[in-house]
């Protein structure tokens, strides 16, 4: 997939107030500190569409991004929310979980795991969530870069080891590095692919 136009559509507090045009629509979403917002930035080749913080939890609200005039690229408030209140948290668990249970043009989303880390109880507690209730998911390991060939393969071992005692069957993964742009075709054509299947609004 050519990415030929990226422009930021808008911020929605929920669900119901987002766009209405019938696109189909891929969510990004992840722990705070994932790197979600420097992914989105090298998948479109757009640097700055996604504004990248050194704060983790900065994303408040459902961004949408026009990807081409073909999709929405949603970028979605990441969990393990970092330095909220409980209220806060509560607000963003009650505006994710709408989004991913009750948007009809969502076509899937991707959860990005930091590749450094093991698998984290924040990350387990939402897929599983995503699992019950049938959320269509894709895994985006993050960072790959970071880390020695031997240790990488040891570390995603772990973590599908660790998914595959409530998992019988794993979502489709990739790997990824927003420094190197690995993983950005693999992405991209993934998502082609849907497209190709899906009618036209």
């Amino acid at each position: 997939m050519i990415i030929k136009d990226a422009q930021f559509k808008g911020s929605f507090p929920k669900e119901s107030m987002c766009p209405a045009d019938g696109k189909p629509e891929f969510a990004f979403i992840g722990r705070s500190n994932v790197g979600k917002s420097s992914l989105i930035n090298m998948l479109t080749h757009r640097k700055g569409l996604a504004k990248v913080s050194v704060t983790p939890g900065k994303t408040r609200l459902l961004n949408y991004f026009d990807i081409n005039d073909e999709w929405y690229l949603v970028d979605l408030p990441g969990y393990g929310y970092a330095r909220v209140s409980r209220t806060e948290r509560a607000a963003f668990e009650k505006m994710i979980h709408g989004y991913l249970k009750n948007r009809s043009t969502l076509v899937a989303a991707f959860v990005l795991l930091d590749s450094r880390h093991e698998l984290q109880k924040a990350d387990e507690e939402f897929l599983e969530w995503c699992g019950e209730n049938e959320i269509p998911i894709l895994l985006v390991f993050t960072k790959i870069d970071k880390l020695k060939k031997s240790q990488l393969e040891n570390h995603i071992q772990t973590i599908k080891s660790q998914l595959l005692k409530k998992w019988s069957v794993l979502p489709e993964s990739f790997m990824t590095s927003s420094e190197t742009k690995t993983g950005r075709e693999d992405i991209l054509n993934y998502i082609e692919s849907i497209l190709k299947n899906i009618p036209h609004p």
